[in-house]
Protein backbone atom coordinates (compact mmCIF):
# COMPACT_ATOMS: atom_id res chain seq x y z
CA UNK A 1 0.00 0.00 0.00
CA UNK A 2 2.70 2.13 0.89
CA UNK A 3 4.25 1.43 -2.09
CA UNK A 4 1.38 2.35 -4.10
CA UNK A 5 0.65 5.55 -2.92
CA UNK A 6 4.28 6.28 -3.23
CA UNK A 7 3.99 5.54 -6.95
CA UNK A 8 0.86 7.41 -7.34
CA UNK A 9 2.62 10.28 -6.02
CA UNK A 10 1.08 10.09 -2.26
CA UNK A 11 3.49 11.80 0.60
CA UNK A 12 4.64 9.29 3.06
CA UNK A 13 5.46 10.00 6.64
CA UNK A 14 9.43 10.67 6.88
CA UNK A 15 10.05 9.81 10.37
CA UNK A 16 8.20 6.37 9.69
CA UNK A 17 10.10 5.94 6.63
CA UNK A 18 13.55 6.79 8.14
CA UNK A 19 12.76 4.05 10.74
CA UNK A 20 11.39 1.47 8.17
CA UNK A 21 14.82 2.05 6.28
CA UNK A 22 16.74 1.88 9.76
CA UNK A 23 15.30 -1.23 10.32
CA UNK A 24 15.64 -3.01 6.98
CA UNK A 25 19.65 -2.06 7.00
CA UNK A 26 20.09 -3.54 10.48
CA UNK A 27 18.30 -6.89 9.10
CA UNK A 28 20.79 -6.78 6.17
CA UNK A 29 23.67 -6.26 8.82
CA UNK A 30 22.25 -9.46 10.80
CA UNK A 31 22.48 -11.26 7.46
CA UNK A 32 25.79 -10.13 6.76
CA UNK A 33 27.52 -11.13 10.30
CA UNK A 34 25.71 -14.78 9.79
CA UNK A 35 27.11 -15.17 5.77
CA UNK A 36 30.94 -13.72 7.37
CA UNK A 37 30.13 -16.36 10.11
CA UNK A 38 29.95 -19.13 7.19
CA UNK A 39 32.61 -18.12 5.15
CA UNK A 40 34.70 -17.89 8.60
CA UNK A 41 33.92 -22.08 8.43
CA UNK A 42 34.82 -22.29 4.94
CA UNK A 43 38.32 -20.62 5.03
CA UNK A 44 39.53 -23.00 8.37
CA UNK A 45 38.15 -25.68 6.67
CA UNK A 46 40.27 -25.10 3.68
CA UNK A 47 43.16 -24.08 5.46
CA UNK A 48 43.03 -26.83 7.32
CA UNK A 49 43.11 -29.35 4.18
CA UNK A 50 45.81 -26.99 2.93
CA UNK A 51 47.68 -28.03 5.47
CA UNK A 52 46.99 -32.09 5.53
CA UNK A 53 47.74 -32.01 1.90
CA UNK A 54 51.15 -30.02 1.86
CA UNK A 55 53.67 -32.80 2.22
CA UNK A 56 51.66 -35.51 0.55
CA UNK A 57 49.28 -34.15 -2.26
CA UNK A 58 50.69 -30.82 -3.60
CA UNK A 59 47.77 -30.35 -5.38
CA UNK A 60 45.01 -30.66 -3.22
CA UNK A 61 46.97 -28.10 -1.32
CA UNK A 62 47.39 -25.90 -3.98
CA UNK A 63 43.74 -26.29 -4.62
CA UNK A 64 42.53 -25.52 -0.81
CA UNK A 65 44.68 -22.44 -1.12
CA UNK A 66 43.11 -20.84 -4.14
CA UNK A 67 39.51 -21.46 -2.63
CA UNK A 68 41.24 -20.04 0.90
CA UNK A 69 42.26 -17.11 -1.13
CA UNK A 70 38.61 -16.89 -2.62
CA UNK A 71 36.80 -16.84 0.45
CA UNK A 72 39.26 -13.83 1.94
CA UNK A 73 38.47 -11.64 -1.23
CA UNK A 74 34.70 -12.30 -0.90
CA UNK A 75 35.10 -11.62 3.23
CA UNK A 76 37.13 -8.13 2.64
CA UNK A 77 34.01 -7.08 0.11
CA UNK A 78 31.35 -8.26 2.58
CA UNK A 79 33.71 -6.48 4.82
CA UNK A 80 33.15 -3.25 3.09
CA UNK A 81 29.32 -3.78 2.16
CA UNK A 82 29.30 -3.71 5.98
CA UNK A 83 30.86 -0.50 6.45
CA UNK A 84 28.23 0.79 3.66
CA UNK A 85 25.44 0.18 5.30
CA UNK A 86 26.50 0.97 8.77
CA UNK A 87 27.17 4.42 7.39
CA UNK A 88 23.74 4.37 6.27
CA UNK A 89 22.33 3.73 9.17
CA UNK A 90 24.28 6.40 11.38
CA UNK A 91 23.46 9.27 8.52
CA UNK A 92 19.91 7.97 8.49
CA UNK A 93 19.96 8.04 12.11
CA UNK A 94 21.40 11.59 12.71
CA UNK A 95 19.33 13.16 9.73
CA UNK A 96 16.07 11.56 11.81
CA UNK A 97 17.29 13.30 14.84
CA UNK A 98 17.91 16.77 13.19
CA UNK A 99 14.80 16.46 11.98
CA UNK A 100 13.07 15.69 14.76
CA UNK A 101 15.01 18.54 16.60
CA UNK A 102 14.32 20.85 13.77
CA UNK A 103 10.26 20.30 14.72
CA UNK A 104 10.57 20.85 18.00
CA UNK A 105 12.29 24.06 17.16
CA UNK A 106 9.54 24.94 15.12
CA UNK A 107 6.98 23.83 17.60
CA UNK A 108 8.67 25.94 19.80
CA UNK A 109 8.83 29.36 17.55
CA UNK A 110 5.11 29.06 16.76
CA UNK A 111 4.25 29.12 20.46
CA UNK A 112 6.52 32.16 20.57
CA UNK A 113 4.52 33.71 17.86
CA UNK A 114 1.53 32.64 19.41
CA UNK A 115 2.90 34.38 22.81
CA UNK A 116 3.91 37.66 20.97
CA UNK A 117 0.90 37.52 18.64
CA UNK A 118 -0.55 40.67 20.68
CA UNK A 119 2.67 42.43 21.89
CA UNK A 120 5.11 44.97 20.14
CA UNK A 121 7.78 47.21 21.03
CA UNK A 122 5.79 50.09 21.05
CA UNK A 123 3.11 49.10 23.07
CA UNK A 124 5.34 47.69 26.04
CA UNK A 125 7.20 50.99 26.12
CA UNK A 126 3.64 52.72 26.47
CA UNK A 127 2.71 50.42 29.39
CA UNK A 128 6.20 50.47 30.92
CA UNK A 129 5.82 54.63 30.84
CA UNK A 130 2.37 53.68 32.18
CA UNK A 131 3.29 52.24 35.22
CA UNK A 132 6.17 54.61 36.37
CA UNK A 133 3.88 57.54 35.76
CA UNK A 134 1.25 55.99 37.87
CA UNK A 135 3.75 55.05 40.52
CA UNK A 136 5.20 58.64 40.47
CA UNK A 137 1.55 60.46 41.48
CA UNK A 138 1.27 58.18 44.25
CA UNK A 139 4.69 58.92 45.92
CA UNK A 140 3.86 62.57 45.00
CA UNK A 141 0.30 61.83 46.98
CA UNK A 142 1.62 60.02 49.93
CA UNK A 143 4.43 62.91 50.30
CA UNK A 144 1.69 65.11 50.20
CA UNK A 145 -0.67 63.61 52.97
CA UNK A 146 2.22 63.25 55.26
CA UNK A 147 3.89 66.72 54.59
CA UNK A 148 0.11 68.02 55.56
CA UNK A 149 -0.74 66.34 58.90
CA UNK A 150 1.02 69.04 60.72
CA UNK A 151 -0.54 71.85 58.83
CA UNK A 152 -0.14 75.44 61.02
CA UNK A 153 2.67 74.08 63.36
CA UNK A 154 6.32 75.36 63.10
CA UNK A 155 8.66 73.03 64.53
CA UNK A 156 12.37 74.26 65.42
CA UNK A 157 14.34 70.75 65.16
CA UNK A 158 17.25 72.18 67.01
CA UNK A 159 15.12 73.96 69.99
CA UNK A 160 13.58 70.05 70.62
CA UNK A 161 16.65 68.29 70.60
CA UNK A 162 18.17 70.91 73.09
CA UNK A 163 15.02 70.18 75.27
CA UNK A 164 15.49 66.45 75.06
CA UNK A 165 19.04 66.78 76.00
CA UNK A 166 18.02 68.13 78.95
CA UNK A 167 15.24 65.31 79.42
CA UNK A 168 17.81 63.13 79.35
CA UNK A 169 20.17 64.78 82.13
CA UNK A 170 17.59 65.05 84.35
CA UNK A 171 16.35 61.09 84.09
CA UNK A 172 20.37 60.62 84.71
CA UNK A 173 20.43 63.03 87.45
CA UNK A 174 17.25 61.40 89.28
CA UNK A 175 18.85 57.86 88.88
CA UNK A 176 22.34 59.11 90.60
CA UNK A 177 20.07 60.23 93.35
CA UNK A 178 18.18 57.75 94.17
CA UNK A 179 21.29 55.18 94.17
CA UNK A 180 22.60 57.23 96.73
CA UNK A 181 19.55 56.58 99.10
CA UNK A 182 18.91 53.37 98.46
CA UNK A 183 19.52 51.46 101.92
CA UNK A 184 22.16 48.71 102.37
CA UNK A 185 20.26 45.05 102.50
CA UNK A 186 21.68 42.87 105.45
CA UNK A 187 20.36 39.32 106.01
CA UNK A 188 17.85 39.05 109.15
CA UNK A 189 19.26 38.45 112.55
CA UNK A 190 22.50 39.84 112.25
CA UNK A 191 22.96 43.39 113.01
CA UNK A 192 26.70 44.72 112.78
CA UNK A 193 27.47 47.24 114.97
CA UNK A 194 29.83 50.70 113.68
CA UNK A 195 32.54 51.05 115.23
CA UNK A 196 33.13 54.29 117.58
CA UNK A 197 34.40 56.83 115.73
CA UNK A 198 38.52 57.54 116.54
CA UNK A 199 38.94 61.15 117.37
CA UNK A 200 41.79 62.68 115.13
CA UNK A 201 44.47 64.86 116.95
CA UNK A 202 46.02 67.59 115.43
CA UNK A 203 49.70 67.88 115.46
CA UNK A 204 49.67 70.73 118.01
CA UNK A 205 47.74 69.01 120.76
CA UNK A 206 49.93 66.13 120.56
CA UNK A 207 52.94 68.30 120.88
CA UNK A 208 51.56 69.60 124.13
CA UNK A 209 50.97 66.14 125.63
CA UNK A 210 54.72 65.14 125.46
CA UNK A 211 55.79 68.49 126.66
CA UNK A 212 53.81 68.28 129.77
CA UNK A 213 55.21 64.12 130.06
CA UNK A 214 58.95 65.77 130.33
CA UNK A 215 58.20 68.05 132.76
CA UNK A 216 56.66 65.79 135.13
CA UNK A 217 60.01 63.24 134.55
Amino acid sequence: MASLMSYFGGRRDAKQSSRDAIITLREQLQLIDKKEEHMQRQLDEQLKKAKANAVTNKTAATDALRKKKAIETNMARLRDTRFQLEMQVATLESASFNAETMAAMKKAAGALKDIHGHLNIEGVDTTMAEIQEQTQLANEVSEAISSNAYTGVEIDEDELKAELDEMERDELNERLMGADHVPVHQPAGRVHERPPPVAVEDDEEAQLRELQAALTM
